[in-house]
């Protein structure tokens, strides 16, 4: 017969120990991000995007600066929604960023764009398009190079090769405002172990794992 818990009695774990509540919907949430997601992943990432999107925005309140923009609603999905997958690795956030700022930065200087209004003020003319252009397929190129895909990038390297964002300040507030929302979202991945392997991991060591084991589950930390 099943052993069950007495009704109004805590649960407990396989070695006997009791599990209260907010472990069990832990629990929930990282088989959820472990599979296709469902409600309780849901709540979690609403919460994580929550903190860290409010504290960029009061960073930007504070400073007088734009700590908010669009691709930092995709960035904190991709890390609270699915973060096991390559494109939640801090890592890749940051790399993917850097890689999208200086591509649509490039953009602006090869089509003469740089001190040009941006296209919200001026309007789409063949210049303008082909610096959009340019700089996303700068950044798909140039990320997949390295390994290190991150899809939200392609938004900030619209915004700047739009001409959105694109004075050295402005660039700098992009990508601290990516390290701010990448800490506090990772974080919360790592505290509650949503994100079970390949946090600090680098694609070399995790390829020389899957080898030494003969793949499997060789990389599980």
């Amino acid at each position: 017969m099943a052993d069950h818990a007495p009704e109004g009695s805590v649960a407990a774990d396989p070695a006997g120990r009791p599990v209260s509540l907010a472990g069990r919907a832990l629990e929930r949430v990282r088989n959820e991000a472990g599979g296709s997601g469902g409600p309780a992943l849901g709540v979690y990432a609403g919460v994580v995007a929550a903190v860290a999107l409010a504290l960029a925005g009061l960073v930007g309140v504070l400073l007088h600066q734009p700590w908010l923009f669009p691709s930092l609603g995709p960035t904190i999905m991709v890390i609270a929604e699915t973060p096991q997958q390559p494109s939640a690795h801090p890592r890749n956030v940051f790399v993917g960023h850097v890689v999208a700022v200086a591509a649509g930065w490039l953009a602006l200087l090869v089509t003469g764009l740089l001190h040009a209004p941006s296209t919200v003020q001026a309007g789409l003319d063949g210049r303008r398009v082909a610096a959009a252009v340019i700089a996303l397929v700068l950044t798909v190129v140039v990320l997949q190079l390295l390994r290190t895909p991150h899809a939200p990038a392609g938004a900030t390297t619209l915004i700047v090769g739009l001409g959105i964002l694109k004075s050295p300040g402005e660039l700098a507030v992009i990508v601290l405002s990516v390290v701010l929302v990448t800490v506090v979202a990772s974080g919360a991945n790592i505290i509650t172990a949503v994100r079970q392997k390949g946090v600090t991991d680098a694609p070399g060591a995790r390829r020389e794992r899957v080898r030494a084991g003969g793949g499997g589950r060789s990389d599980r930390e």
